[in-house]
């Protein structure tokens, strides 16, 4: 039982969920918030361009009228004709069609964004299939769009009833009105009627948004059991991380002790710990660790050091205090270059005397190194 449940969507889809699934096109639309936009807009439209059109239609219609015998059977004459008719209409019409474009492409982005999805163009059969087709018939979302197919009736049929009684005063007054005035606010009537049943059309918007929004949601919902297999794509299976992990840190190693011939000293802790610096004057600005490690670690450092002949000095202190508080190819805190300078006079003065120059210089003692508080360990 407890397995069945863990199968059921109830869990919100993860952001590589929704990823995927915008790349094969499943994001969220709304067809009445594209067709109430382009209507709203398409009637704002010729209410401001609409006189514009309206002069240039009339002029259309004068010029016609008045044609000659001569300009109706001559060919470049009615070419200048028709010329002049397109000029005169074609920016009025170009303002409307802009706008209802405009219109038309942010109210399709506004919800889901912009989405190009080939996968989504690409036909499927399932498409074709007559059961799915039945399916789909009477389906929730079927339900829904006759829901509202039926709201979307009644909003303009009401709209239209209600206006149309509320204005029969001003219709029985236009018979009484003189040509062309009565044409205009005939006119008038007919666009305020238009927009504002377009204008009802947004009741059905309010509930089709946030509908579809929470549609979207429901459908790209996801078990217990996707997510953690989502994870295990993302991430990788535990044994295969700790798998990349152990050869991360075997090449890590190999690379550090690649470094422990170049080093300068070796500080050691002679039973658990020992340290590899590095230090040029020229490049500098303090000591680098280059190598560090524990137990076995520590006993291969040393052992590559003395292949290489590099300084070991023992410095318990000192080499757990670099240890723990400096990280690999980073020079070391404020607080050791004192200690770290004696250190690295000792080892000069004692290359020297192998050199057969100079007295051999005493070993340093751990309480000479000057160690703040807060870095020992």
């Amino acid at each position: 039982m407890a397995e069945d449940e863990g199968q059921e969507r109830t869990e919100d889809a993860t952001a590589r969920r929704r990823q995927q699934a915008r790349e094969k096109g499943q994001v969220p639309r709304s067809r009445e918030l594209t067709s109430a936009a382009v209507l709203i807009v398409g009637a704002l439209s010729l209410i401001w361009f609409g006189p514009e059109l309206g002069n240039a239609l009339m002029a259309v219609m004068r010029q016609l009228f008045v044609l000659t015998r001569e300009e109706i059977f001559d060919v470049s004459a009615l070419g200048i004709v028709v010329y002049n008719t397109i000029y005169i209409t074609i920016w009025p019409l170009v303002l409307i069609l802009f706008v209802l474009f405009v219109a038309a492409f942010l109210s399709a982005i506004a919800l889901g964004g912009i989405s190009f999805s080939w996968e989504a163009a690409r036909p499927k059969v399932s498409k074709m299939n007559p059961m799915q087709g039945l399916k789909r018939m009477f389906s929730k979302q079927s339900v829904v769009e006759l829901v509202k197919s039926i709201l979307k009736v009644c909003l303009v049929s009401g709209g239209a009833y209600y206006l149309i009684m509320g204005s029969l005063n001003e219709f029985y007054e236009l018979h009484i009105e003189t040509f062309p005035t009565n044409l205009y606010h005939s006119l008038d009537i007919l666009m305020d009627f238009v927009l504002l049943i377009c204008c009802s059309l947004l009741v059905v918007l309010f509930i089709d948004v946030p509908f579809q929004i929470w549609q979207h949601n429901e459908e790209l919902k996801m078990t217990k059991k996707d997510i953690k297999d989502e994870y295990k794509d993302t991430e990788g299976k535990p044994e295969v991380k700790g798998r990349i992990r152990m050869l991360q840190r075997e090449m890590a190693q190999r690379r550090m002790m690649a470094e422990v011939p170049l080093a300068d000293v070796i500080i050691t802790n002679p039973e658990h710990y020992s340290v590899a610096l590095r230090y040029d004057s020229k490049t500098e600005r303090a000591p680098v660790v280059i190598a560090k490690g524990s137990d076995f670690m520590a006993l291969k450092i040393r052992e590559i050091a003395r292949e290489h002949d590099v300084p070991l000095v023992p410095a318990a202190p000192l080499a757990r205090a670099i240890y723990y508080s400096t990280e690999l190819d980073q020079p070391i805190p404020d607080g050791l270059f004192a200690a770290v300078a004696q250190l690295l006079a000792y080892v000069f003065l004692l290359k020297q005397f192998q050199k057969g120059r100079g007295k051999r210089p005493k070993p340093l003692q751990d309480k000479q190194l000057p160690i703040p508080t807060e870095l020992r360990r």
